[in-house]
């Protein structure tokens, strides 16, 4: 009797459902999940912890999605070339490539679109990918960015979904932007990055003609352990072009593939693209001083209020000569890092420091770092063993020690590369949502920047794909989020999707 009563409830819970736990998220190993929208850190401004089990499988799982393409920026073009310093920096930081006017560093340098597949067309609106890996004399160090100064997310717990909603739908294989507005209603410090990238900006000329951003602050670290929190643009010496939706549109029927061109033909003409790179720096005493968080990734440092120092110039002079090996094999992450630069505590990137290397071993295996093009300078001296495409132990003096201590091992530490101390006072493991998120400002800002011909396309490019929207109180939700920006802004937004001052009174 017992069996066949145990035997009616789960047959019945196969038929009804688990009612209450249905709509609540859980880990793969099925245990509930209390916030899906904010990393645990160390205190409200703190960095993220390694012991957020939910956030490093979410991130893990994401990372492993596509096979062998990557899951964002799969298309891109690359070039090599040298970066050479024009400031000494020293005052600021050791890191090698920054402390002598006048020296040069190798560098690689891949470009890309983010969203879009592997062989999407470059004409797509879409935040361009700028990452360039230093060759220096104490190991490779990359500058992984953007070509807008901000992004959609401060969090990168939220770095899933938001590439979910921007991805084809799982159901119809078509990007929808049903499915973005969407998350982005949900999102409201999308709305500066969504500002930006619906202007021209979204879709540059070519990309010798996109400026780049470091996006995320990071720590620079002197002789003397003193720190200094910077960010980093590079500005194209072409000057900022970008295409139309309408120009975008012919130059797809001409050709896709637009931006690769450009770039390649402008190399092999002897025409090499430069960019100068600028820093921005804030003692870590002045962090509050302003109206936003300035490791809030959705924020820019405004220029007037932050000064950019330039410190050197790249060129890029090299086309490669085998794609596969040399732009599709490159890897990049912003946890390669040299002594004199360190992470901030920026939640976007603390994140970005285990996803991009962890993708990485996932599309080109653990070794991916012995690969030709992801090679030092100087060959690593480490007793990692093994593995898909492992070199062996030639790197070890003694082929038999591959650990250490052991009285036959000669590698040894140096104390004066330990990672810098950091203070932490009555501090708590939180949850949340930081305090000063400032959503709306920098939007206003940036769209009182513009010219009015810059406003007039912002409107009717944004408009155009809001107006897809099936769900009005999804458009009425963005169009709450542009006024709250700028009044003009909103009321434009409103007006171009058919929306009446009545519409928003109840």
């Amino acid at each position: 009797m017992k069996k066949t009563l145990v035997s009616l409830i789960i047959f019945s819970y196969a038929l009804t459902g688990f009612s209450q736990s249905d709509n609540i998220i859980t880990t793969n190993g099925g245990v509930p999940v209390g916030d899906n929208q904010n990393s645990k850190t160390v205190g409200e401004y703190g960095p993220v912890l390694l012991e957020d089990i939910f956030l490093v499988e979410k991130l893990a799982a994401f990372d492993r999605e596509r096979i062998p393409e990557r899951v964002v920026h799969p298309r891109g073009a690359g070039a090599s070339g040298y970066f050479e310093a024009t400031k000494d920096m020293s005052t600021y930081t050791k890191a090698v490539l920054f402390t002598e006017a006048g020296k040069k560093t190798d560098v690689a340098v891949r470009l890309s679109t983010v969203i879009h597949g592997k062989g999407s067309p470059e004409t797509a609106r879409d935040p361009r990918g700028f990452a360039v890996k230093f060759y220096t004399e104490q190991g490779n160090y990359d500058i992984v960015g953007n070509n807008l100064p901000i992004f959609f997310i401060r969090d990168a717990i939220k770095f899933p979904d938001m590439v979910h909603s921007l991805k084809p739908s799982p159901e119809t294989n078509k990007q929808d932007p049903n499915r973005y507005f969407d998350f982005f209603s949900n999102v409201p410090e999308a709305t500066h990055m969504i500002t930006r990238l619906w202007t021209d900006l979204g879709i540059p000329k070519g990309y010798q003609y996109m400026n780049g951003s470091s996006v995320h602050g990071y720590k620079w670290i002197n002789q003397a352990g003193k720190v200094t929190y910077v960010k980093y643009s590079w500005v194209s010496k072409q000057g900022e072009k970008n295409l139309t939706a309408e120009e975008a549109t012919i130059q797809q029927g001409l050709d896709w593939q637009h931006a690769t061109v450009s770039l390649r033909k402008a190399i092999a003409d002897g025409n090499y693209p430069q960019w100068d790179l600028y820093v921005q720096m804030i003692k870590p005493e002045d962090l509050h001083s302003f109206d936003f968080w300035p490791l809030d990734a959705t924020k820019d440092w405004p220029a007037d209020k932050i000064e950019k120092i330039k410190i050197g110039t790249m060129t890029l002079n090299q086309n490669p000569v085998n794609y596969f090996e040399q732009v599709e094999s490159i890897a990049f992450s912003p946890g390669a890092l040299i002594p004199g630069i360190e992470p901030s505590e920026d939640k976007l990137l603390q994140g970005r420091l285990f996803s991009y290397f962890d993708t990485q071993r996932h599309r080109l295996g653990p070794n991916f770092q012995q690969l030709k093009i992801n090679q030092p300078l100087e060959a690593p001296k480490n007793y990692n063993s093994d593995g898909w495409i492992s070199a062996g132990n030639k790197r070890f003096e003694n082929p038999d020690v591959n650990y250490q201590p052991s009285t036959k091992a000669s590698l040894t530490e140096d104390p004066q590369y330990k990672q810098s101390e950091t203070t932490l006072k009555n501090v708590t493991i939180t949850q949340k949502k930081i305090t000063k998120t400032n959503d709306f400002a920098q939007a206003g800002d940036f769209y009182r920047s513009l010219t009015k011909q810059e406003q007039d396309n912002l409107i009717k490019n944004l408009s155009g794909d809001l107006g897809q929207v099936t769900d009005k109180n999804i458009q009425k939700t963005m169009i709450g989020y542009f006024y709250r920006a700028d009044r003009d802004y909103g009321m434009r937004i409103a007006k171009a999707l058919g929306f009446s001052q009545k519409d928003f009174m109840n």
